[in-house]
């Protein structure tokens, strides 16, 4: 099979392979920043707050999708490697019924609670209105918000992430076209902001649907059968990427609270501006751990220890380079990042323009940390690398949040996540040292001779 997960890879195929999974994480965050940027440009920026407010609550839409997909991907890899595809069909419908159904849960306990949950969530009378539009439209796509992130993940378990790139591109362009037609035109408002991510993600999860109802694809639906294994399993290998949203949205709120105290209003539009910035990039880091795990279960399943080697080690001198790149890259470009949502040289600008780049320390080493979480998940071994991201995502971020501030004010605030990553990046060299035996990907036995090894490189040169 052309472009699958079966092969092996050299440096520069293993890029190729995962370049479309890397720009469809970043075109599906694109989804929530365009909305931002048409919120706060068409609308104001109350409506831009509320849809930071509410936030939240959609991480844990976010939080169940990537965890099924994630979890499930590490399951599904492993037992194609292990040559038992027919159960590995049945995992994967099993696995998108149970998105579907979840998804409908959410929205059912979503409408029951709608203003319990807006005020929980630090909405107030002032806001009220714009959070309730906003939420009460994205329920009605919650399913297919779980429903279009599991096809992006399994795609790439197929060994076709061109195929996902393409739904992504769809519904990423569905959603800015409608963005504008919603919100400008029609003056919608911000619900036209909400509709127009719903449908984003409504029309690629239609067009996943049909794509793996043929029969040609490698994966396809067939009748499942209920295995309670297999979804513990999943739930269990995906929880540290659940834990890693859910902690976003609680160290979101915590963000909104504590620059409400320092600046005002416009102290929480200026974090909304960063958060965003910090949601793109850590995309792409997102992105390319998402393509590279089912290559690295596969191979694990397969027990082909040199070709595991390979691509842990190539894994992480992209890693280490690209960090580079993007740190250099959001530091020039962080004029320009925060003026699409506020006007140059206003109050919200100066505060967003001079916290980037503080808080853009972070992303020299988030890559590392998100890429080792993902690894762990790969190896089935969820419970490292839940450890792995609770740590980065909220103990580490929250004691950054209360404590910080207290002796450098608003600075204190932007060092948060740089401090969490750099905490993080200990506990992550830390893991990878001490399994790198028992996983094989830096264990000194041999799989192969000298010989055949250095035949093999040749053929991938």
């Amino acid at each position: 099979m052309d472009n699958s997960i079966a092969k092996s890879f050299s440096f520069l195929s293993l890029i190729k392979f995962t370049i479309p999974s890397v720009v469809m994480l970043v075109f599906m965050s694109l989804y929530t920043i365009i909305d931002g940027i048409f919120v706060s440009r068409f609308v104001n920026t109350d409506a831009l707050s509320s849809v930071n407010i509410v936030y939240p609550f959609i991480n844990v839409v976010i939080a169940v999708g990537v965890m099924l997909a994630t979890g499930s991907s590490a399951v599904i890899a492993k037992k194609i490697g292990e040559g038992k595809t027919e159960e590995a069909k049945k995992n994967f419908t099993l696995i998108i019924l149970l998105g579907a159904t979840l998804g409908i849960l959410i929205s059912f306990i979503g409408y029951t609670f709608l203003e319990k949950i807006i005020y929980t969530l630090g909405g107030n009378n002032r806001l009220y209105g714009y959070c309730r539009d906003y939420l009460t439209a994205t329920l009605i796509f919650v399913p297919a918000f779980i429903i279009n992130l599991l096809f992006q993940y399994l795609t790439i378990t197929a060994g076709k992430p061109n195929i996902g790139l393409l739904f992504t591109l769809i519904g990423g362009f569905s959603n800015i076209i409608l963005d504008y037609l919603f919100i400008v035109p029609m003056d919608m408002g911000i619900s036209g902001a909400a509709y127009a991510t719903g449908m984003g993600n409504l029309i690629p999860a239609i067009l996943g649907i049909i794509y793996f109802s043929r029969k040609k694809a490698s994966l396809y639906f067939v009748k499942p059968s209920l295995d309670i294994n297999v979804i513990l399993t999943t739930i269990t290998n995906g929880s540290s990427e659940m834990v890693t949203n859910l902690s976003a949205g609680v160290t979101t709120m915590l963000f909104n609270i504590v620059m409400m105290k320092l600046l005002g209003s416009d102290g929480v539009a200026a974090i909304t501006i960063v958060l965003y910035g910090e949601f793109l990039i850590t995309s792409a880091y997102i992105g390319f751990s998402s393509g590279v795990a089912p290559i690295i279960s596969y191979n694990y399943g397969n027990k082909n220890e040199h070709e595991l080697k390979k691509i842990i080690k190539y894994s992480i001198i992209f890693i280490l380079l690209s960090s580079v790149i993007l740190f250099t890259v959001a530091i020039l470009a962080s004029p320009i990042i925060v003026g699409l949502f506020s006007e140059s040289k206003s109050n919200v600008f100066n505060i967003a323009y001079n916290g980037f780049r503080l808080f853009a320390i972070g992303f020299l080493i988030m890559g590392t940390n998100i890429f080792t979480s993902a690894m762990f998940t790969a190896f089935s071994n969820g419970k490292i690398s839940a450890t792995i991201s609770f740590l980065r995502t909220f103990v580490f971020i929250v004691c950054g949040i209360t404590f910080l501030p207290k002796y450098l004010n608003v600075n204190g605030v932007w060092l948060a996540v740089p401090l969490a990553e750099l905490l993080t990046v200990i506990i992550s060299i830390l893991f990878i040292n001490k399994y790198k035996n028992i996983y094989g990907y830096c264990s000194k036995n041999k799989k192969y001779n000298k010989k055949e090894k250095e035949l093999e490189d040749i053929k991938e040169i």
